[in-house]
Parts: structure tokens; C-alpha cells; sequence
């Protein structure tokens, strides 16, 4: 069979139709290039194809009217979905139609009540201009009546002053009425005009039907325009137009809503004028302009301009004294009431307690005594504690706070004074907060310096004072030493026929104890101590310190009131709010009564060991009142560190100038320790040097010490606390010393040692013989020459010389040559001859005296 057999190719009918087209290129090149041109078939539909919508099933099963290839369910499901889309486009159109309707509806609706509140407005600027036409008509009205009368007394008055005839008198009235209407009419003609100028012009909506969605544009344009012409300012307001209250500048837009509301509330029946509020101001001795006005209840401009006004070109943010703010304020109708800035404490409550809120209340005991008497030896052996053992030294270094309950159920609280010498003011304040002292003298040392010095805080503070005889146990001890010792300072026992208390006690065995809790009570009772424990806490800083992790702590010894957690309080130039409270065993407790000694969180600055902490009402009073201490203490010490007089100042950099300084930086780690430190290095010193404290602070050495040391050229000196990581970096890498104590004898010993090396060193003499010239010889190159014998001691060549005559110093020098004979000698003996010549000087007679010695340093130390 062949390929084809028989059957036709397969292909299109009329298809593609081949050509050739001739391309042209540059250079004159041409190409022909052959190309297909293809035909669009246009496919006609039949004229019975439309009408195939209502008889979908027919047309599916008539396969004579069905396009080629199509099933009989595509066939329907393509009927389905033509049928579901005209039914969707009926749907559309009926929407689209609703739609419309309701935003005619809408539009019509909106167009109704714009006209409505048109009509309302138009009524009421209507019923507002016709009451502002009547009421100046009755002004005008009033005015010309007023004006009448004026006239008319002024032509009674004329024609009393006239000629006396009563013919001539006759026509004056009328003539004058004549006059007065002739007057009058060109005033009544331009009263309108005058009056037109000063109403506020007002529009009314002429009657036409607005434009869908908006206003007419007629009433639009006028309302705009009126409104541009009322607010256009007409030039910058300068400073001498504001002074005199001029300047022809319109009102603000602002001003002009503000009068048509006070026009309004007028026409409602309103209060036309509001009466002015007269207050009392309080003024410092100094204000700021912007807070006077705030006071007042006035603007800040017109304040501002009052002070212009007055001469004072100050801003809102400038202070002026009282005497102007009195000017001021008398200039707006207020009422001055001088305060001053101390006055800011006075919310502190100083009431006095009444009778019946008074409850007894604990001793508060203090321990004094010198150092390594015993006394925190005799607290432990109360306490039943070993406080002694966690002092550097076994010496106490601040004063400890601690309750202790007897055995009889009675609570006392105790302070344990450090003895040392550094801490006298420590002790001072022990003495001011305390109710008995306890006075611990040794048995086998007697009195010693501090415990006079207790004695003497003691009697200042005038507190009872009971002895306590320590260290009886010891062999040596002699408690009637003790007695008689004391007698000297006016402290006479019950032994020895006085009033004083005196107990023999022994911290290492007990003995005594008992007996001297009983005094403690007794004279408690004696004293009867109470408090007010309802009203706001008052309390003095017994300790405080900059604690890592807890910020700054003070140990507060309740005194009055009841101290609770949460209180807002002032002490010294800090404040704070009470965040923890923690007893002397560790514990948190919710609140402290009087006499109970505490420790409180929450302060943002530490205070000084002695101030005084008041619960106040609000933050701001306690801030307030802190920083009034605060610039108080900066302007007292600025006033003490300045000099008076040029003289003065001239007068201490003269004693200055021959003074060494000894720079030291010290960080100790509560206040009483950085203050006892700070009086020992003041006491450091004499006229030739002396110890300048250049910063005392409490908590750890920081990086910033290490700066301040590094300028100065000074050590830092750390009481028992330790640098940070990098402040010790910062030491190292810029070579300041660092120096860790925690006993203060060390520091001060060291700190004296280092001062006394900036001491010259002392010369001496020492006086080694005596020479007597016999005879004068001159010698060629070489001068005089003094034969002398020499009389007593030894004359040396390297000694000094001085040259007596009649016993009078004459010349000091040093000796040019020392012979014996012809030869050059080191020395000569007594009894010997020898030839002297001195250096530089050759005035030398026969039977002068010549002093030999010799200079001898001596290091000197600070005592």
C-alpha cells in the first residue's frame, strides 16, 4: 500500500498565504525575505442562536443547533451559569436603584436641617441685633437727655449772667432752643453713623434655595468675608503701643467668639459681669513673674505688661524681690501676705502633747566611758551577745543601738559610745537623745581622759549618770580609787555620802549585773519617762552609712510619735519614705515606738549622725524643707569660707605661703566614723604643716576618688571600706595610693608620720672650742692671718667659725685655712697654737675671741 492511498493530505483550507518582502540595510544592502500572511476566522452565529435562554433542556438535547464537541452536561451546566448571571444583573440593578433612592433621601434629609438651623440662626441674630438696636437707642436716647439738660443749664446759666432787663432776657430761651436744635441735628444725623461703625456688623441669609450639599454661596461669601474684615490685624504691636494700651490692632478671632458668647448669655439673661476674686497671695522673699501670676489667678502677659508698665522689663521666667511683687499685686486688687523661706518648716508638728496621750515609755541608756574600760564588754554580758568580737581591734567604731528585755520583763534600750578620743562629737549626741548614762571606769585604771570628757557631756546634757565599776575581778583592781578619783570631778557616790549611783560589776564573770539593771530601773522610775506614741514620729540619727545593695540606712532612735512603714520623712537636708524598718536583732518590723532604736530604708541621701527625722505629710513638703537645709548649709558655708576684706584675704595667703600641705581623700563606711576621722586629721599639725581634708564621704572608694586624688596628688584613705574594680584600675594606672584601715589608732599614726616628713629638719649646734688671737700677720696671697692658742676643745677646719669682740658677734663664717706651723691640719687641740684665716673677711685684731661649732639636723615629728 502507498502512503497516501487513496486519502487527501491533512491541512487547512485557504491557510496561510506565502510572499516575499525585500528588507533594506546600510550600506546599500538588500535581502528578500519570504513571509506567511495568515487569515482571522470569523465564526457568525446562526440567527436562531439567541433564542435558546427559556429552552435550555431542548437546546441541550438537540444536538443539530450544539456546537461541535460539547456534551450534553457541559451543555447544560454553561445554560446554568448564563442564567445565573442575568439573574445576578437583575439583582445589581435593583440594588444600584435602591441605593440612589436612599442617598436622595439622605440628601434631602440633611438639606432640611441645614435650612432649619439657618432659620434658627437667622431668628437669632435677628432677635440679637433688634435687642443691641434698642439698647443703644436708649443709650442715644439717654445721651441726648443728658446732653439736653447740660444745654440748657448752660443757657440758664448765660442768661442769668446777662443783661438784668426782663425784655431782653425773653427771647433767650427760644433763641437758645433755636440754637440747641440747630445743634442737635446734625448730632442726631451722624449718631446712626456712629452707630452703624460700633455695633458688630451682623449678616442675615437672604431667602434663596441652597445648593445641593452646602450652603448658598452668597451667604457663605458674606459670613467669610465679615468674619476677615473683623479679624484682620492692621500692623505688629510694638513695645511703646503695649505700654500705652494702644496700637490700633483689632481683636482676635478668639476675642470676637468670646464677646458674641457674653452677648448671647446677655440676651439669655445671664450674668452680665462677673465680680472680681480678691485673694490672698503669698509671696518669699523671692518669686518668679510667671508663679505670681499662677498665685493671682492672672496671665502671664498681663503681669508682664503691669511690670512694663512699671518700668521693669522682665521676662516670665525672672525673679523680682517682695517689695515688687507687693506692687504688683496691690495693681490687680489682691492682697499681699509676706512669707519667708524658713516657713517652710513650720508643717512640721511642734504642738505639745496633752497629759492623757502620754504612756510610759523605755529608758534609753548610754554607755560612756575611755576606751578598753569595758563598756561593750558589760553590754554583751547583758545583751548575752558577742558584739565585741566583730570590732576591728576589739575597740568599738560606731555607736550601736540595741534593746535588751531583764529579767523582771522591763525593756531598756542601750547605746554603746565609741571611748576614743576621735569620737567626742559621737559621743556628744549620745549624750543629747540619751535618759542615764552609765559612766564605766576600770577598776584598775581609775580616770582617764575620756571618761572626764564623758563627765563633762554628762553634766551639759544634765542626765543622771550611774557609775559602773568594772573589772573588779582582776588582783589589781581598786574600786575606792575609783571614788576618790571621781570626787575631783564633782561625781560623789552613794559611798561616799552623794546621790550618784555607783555599782561594782565584771562583764567576765556576771557579778554585778543584776544590781545594775536594778538602778537602771530605778532611777527610770525616778525620771518617769513618758511619750506620745499617736502623734507623727520624731527621732534622732544615731548612725548612718551608704550600704551596697540597700542604699543609704540611718539608724534612728525613736524619741516621739510612732514611726510606721510607708511615712514620708525629713531628717537633716535629706528626705525619703519609709521603705523597711529593721530592728537591732534583724528583724523587719511593720512600725517603732518612742525609745526604740531602728534601722530605715528608703532615704536618697545620707544624713548626718545627729540630725533630726520628722514625718511630714506629702513629698512635696519633705522636698521642700530639704532643700531649703540644703541651700541654707551651702550659703552658711560659703559665708564662713570667704574673706571679709581684701586685707584679710592678703593676710591668710601670707600665713599660707610658708605652710605644707598634707592632701588626704577619705571614704569610711558609716558618718560617725567619716566625721570622728575628719576631727582627728584637723587636729593633725602645727604652724609649719597640717593635714587638708579634701573630700570625706561615706561608701566605697569609686572611680571618681581615684580622680579627684590623682589631681590633688593625695592617698585615699579607706575606714573600713575597699575599692571597686575599676577604681583599683584607675589607682594603678595612674599611681595613687590606696590605703585600707580598720582601727582608727592606725590611721592616725600613719597620717602623723607622713605629715612629719614634711617637716624641715631641725639644725643644732653643737659648741666644740674656743681660739684666742694673739698676734696679726699679713701674708702675701693669702691675707690676714690670726695667730691664735687655742683655749678650749678642738678648732676644726669643716666647722663653722664666729667672731667675738667684747663678746659681741662680730662675723660668722667658715674658716679659709687651719695650720700648725707651715703645715695644713684638720684640727688643732686645746693648749695648741695654730694660724687661722677667714673666708672672705680680714677685720681681725688681737685679743678677739674666735667660737668654733658645729651643725648638727635633727628630724623632727609631729607630738
Amino acid at each position: 500500500m502507498s502512503e497516501n492511498d487513496g486519502k487527501k493530505t491533512l491541512g487547512l483550507k485557504s491557510g496561510a498565504r506565502s510572499g516575499s518582502v525585500k528588507q533594506s540595510f546600510s550600506h546599500g544592502r538588500t535581502k528578500n525575505v519570504v513571509v506567511e500572511t495568515k487569515r482571522k476566522r470569523v465564526v457568525v452565529p446562526k440567527p436562531g442562536a439567541g433564542k435558546s435562554g427559556g429552552g435550555g433542556g431542548q437546546a441541550g438535547g438537540d444536538p443539530s443547533r450544539r456546537p461541535a464537541g460539547i456534551s450534553d452536561a457541559e451543555m447544560d451546566r454553561r445554560l446554568k451559569a448564563l442564567q445565573a448571571a442575568k439573574a445576578r444583573e437583575s439583582e445589581e440593578a435593583e440594588q444600584r436603584v435602591q441605593d440612589e433612592k436612599r442617598r436622595e433621601e439622605e440628601r434631602q434629609r440633611r438639606r432640611e436641617d441645614m435650612e432649619a438651623k439657618e432659620r434658627e440662626e437667622r431668628a437669632r441674630e435677628e432677635a440679637l441685633k433688634a435687642k443691641a438696636e434698642e439698647e443703644e437707642r436708649k443709650k442715644r436716647e439717654a445721651a441726648e437727655a443728658v446732653k439736653r439738660e447740660r444745654e440748657e443749664r448752660e443757657a440758664a446759666r448765660k442768661a442769668v449772667l446777662s443783661t438784668p432787663s426782663r425784655s431782653a432776657r425773653k427771647p433767650e430761651p427760644a433763641t437758645a432752643k433755636k440754637k440747641e436744635s440747630e445743634s442737635e441735628a446734625p448730632a442726631r444725623e451722624a449718631a446712626p453713623a456712629r452707630e452703624a461703625t460700633s455695633q458688630p456688623k451682623t449678616f442675615t441669609k437672604p431667602d434663596a434655595t441652597p445648593r445641593k450639599g452646602g450652603r448658598n454661596d452668597r451667604d457663605r461669601d458674606s459670613r467669610g468675608k465679615g468674619a476677615r474684615d473683623d479679624a484682620r490685624r492692621t500692623g505688629k504691636l510694638t513695645l511703646n503701643q503695649a505700654m500705652a494700651g494702644g496700637g490700633g490692632r483689632q481683636r482676635s478671632m478668639a476675642a470676637m467668639k468670646r464677646k458674641q458668647e457674653r452677648a448671647r448669655q446677655k440676651a439669655m439673661g445671664g450674668a452680665e459681669i462677673r465680680e472680681k476674686v480678691v485673694r490672698d497671695v503669698q509671696v518669699p522673699e523671692t518669686i518668679v513673674v510667671s508663679e505670681l501670676a499662677n498665685r493671682m489667678a492672672e496671665r502671664v502677659a498681663d503681669v508682664v505688661k503691669a511690670l512694663m508698665q512699671n518700668g521693669m522689663m522682665m521676662t516670665q521666667n525672672q525673679a523680682i524681690d517682695a517689695d515688687t511683687a507687693e506692687l504688683i499685686i496691690e495693681e490687680f486688687g489682691h492682697k499681699i501676705v509676706r512669707v519667708s523661706d524658713a516657713d517652710v518648716e513650720d508643717v512640721i508638728d511642734a504642738v505639745e502633747d496633752k497629759d492623757e496621750d502620754l504612756v510610759s515609755r523605755p529608758p534609753v541608756v548610754t554607755v560612756m566611758g575611755h576606751v578598753d574600760h569595758g563598756k561593750t564588754s558589760l553590754l554583751d554580758a547583758i545583751r548575752h551577745a558577742k558584739v565585741v568580737s566583730g570590732e576591728a581591734g576589739g575597740i568599738t567604731q560606731h555607736i550601736g543601738a540595741y534593746q535588751v528585755t531583764t529579767d523582771s520583763g522591763q525593756l531598756l534600750s542601750f547605746l554603746d559610745t565609741p571611748g576614743h578620743a576621735a569620737f567626742t562629737s559621737m559621743r556628744a549626741r549620745g549624750a543629747q537623745v540619751t535618759d542615764i548614762v552609765i559612766l564605766v571606769v576600770a577598776a584598775d585604771d581609775a580616770v582617764m581622759p575620756q571618761t572626764i570628757e564623758a563627765i563633762n557631756h554628762a553634766k551639759a546634757a544634765q542626765v543622771p549618770m550611774i557609775v559602773a565599776i568594772n573589772k573588779v575581778d582582776k588582783p589589781d583592781a581598786d574600786p575606792n580609787k575609783v571614788r576618790t578619783a571621781l570626787l575631783q570631778h564633782e561625781v560623789i557616790v552613794e559611798q561616799m555620802s552623794g546621790d550618784v549611783q555607783d555599782v561594782e560589776v565584771s562583764a567576765i564573770t556576771g557579778q554585778g549585773l543584776d544590781e545594775l539593771l536594778e538602778a537602771i530601773a530605778l532611777q527610770s522610775e525616778i525620771l518617769e519617762l513618758k511619750a506620745n506614741p499617736t502623734r507623727a514620729a520624731a527621732g534622732a540619727v544615731i548612725e548612718a552609712q551608704l550600704d551596697v545593695g540597700r542604699g543609704p540606712v540611718a539608724t534612728v532612735l525613736v524619741q516621739n510619735g510612732t514611726l510606721k512603714q510607708g511615712d514620708i520623712f525629713v531628717v537633716g537636708e535629706q528626705w525619703g519614705k519609709v521603705r523597711a524598718l529593721v530592728d537591732d536583732k534583724g528583724n523587719r518590723v511593720k512600725e517603732a515606738g518612742p525609745s526604740v532604736p531602728v534601722e530605715v530604708l528608703g532615704l536618697n541621701g545620707t544624713p548626718e549622725a545627729g540630725d533630726v527625722l520628722n514625718v511630714v505629710e506629702t513629698e512635696a513638703q519633705a522636698r521642700e524643707i530639704a532643700e531649703y537645709r540644703e541651700q541654707a548649709a551651702k550659703d552658711k558655708r560659703a559665708a564662713a569660707g570667704a574673706a571679709t576684706t581684701l586685707d584679710q584675704l592678703m593676710a591668710k595667703a601670707k600665713a599660707d605661703e610658708n605652710v605644707s600641705e598634707l592632701p588626704i581623700l577619705v571614704k569610711a563606711d558609716v558618718q560617725g566614723s567619716a566625721e570622728a576621722i575628719a576631727q582627728a586629721m584637723e587636729k593633725i599639725g602645727n604652724d609649719e604643716v597640717r593635714v587638708r581634708l579634701l573630700h570625706s564621704a561615706v561608701g566605697a572608694i569609686t572611680e571618681s576618688d581615684i580622680g579627684l586624688a590623682e589631681a590633688s596628688g593625695a592617698p585615699v584613705i579607706g575606714f573600713n571600706v575597699r575599692a571597686n574594680a575599676p577604681a583599683r584600675a584607675a589607682a594603678n594606672q595612674k599611681g595613687v595610693e590606696i590605703r585600707y584601715y580598720s582601727v582608727i589608732y592606725d590611721l592616725v599614726d600613719d597620717v602623723k608620720k607622713a605629715a612629719s616628713g614634711l617637716l624641715s629638719a631641725e639644725v643644732r649646734e653643737n659648741f666644740i672650742g674656743y681660739a684666742e688671737i694673739k698676734e696679726v700677720f699679713k701674708v702675701s696671697n693669702v691675707g690676714k692671718v690670726a695667730g691664735c692658742l687655742v683655749t678650749e676643745g678642738v678648732a676644726r677646719r669643716s666647722a663653722g667659725v664666729r667672731l667675738l669682740r667684747d663678746n659681741v658677734v662680730i662675723h660668722e663664717g667658715t674658716l679659709k685655712t687651719l695650720k700648725r706651723f707651715k703645715d695644713e691640719v684638720a684640727e688643732v687641740q686645746s693648749g695648741q697654737e695654730c694660724g687661722m684665716a677667714f673666708e672672705n673677711y680680714d677685720d681681725i685684731r688681737a685679743g678677739d675671741v674666735i667660737e668654733i661649732f658645729e651643725r648638727e639636723e635633727v628630724e623632727r615629728n609631729l607630738d
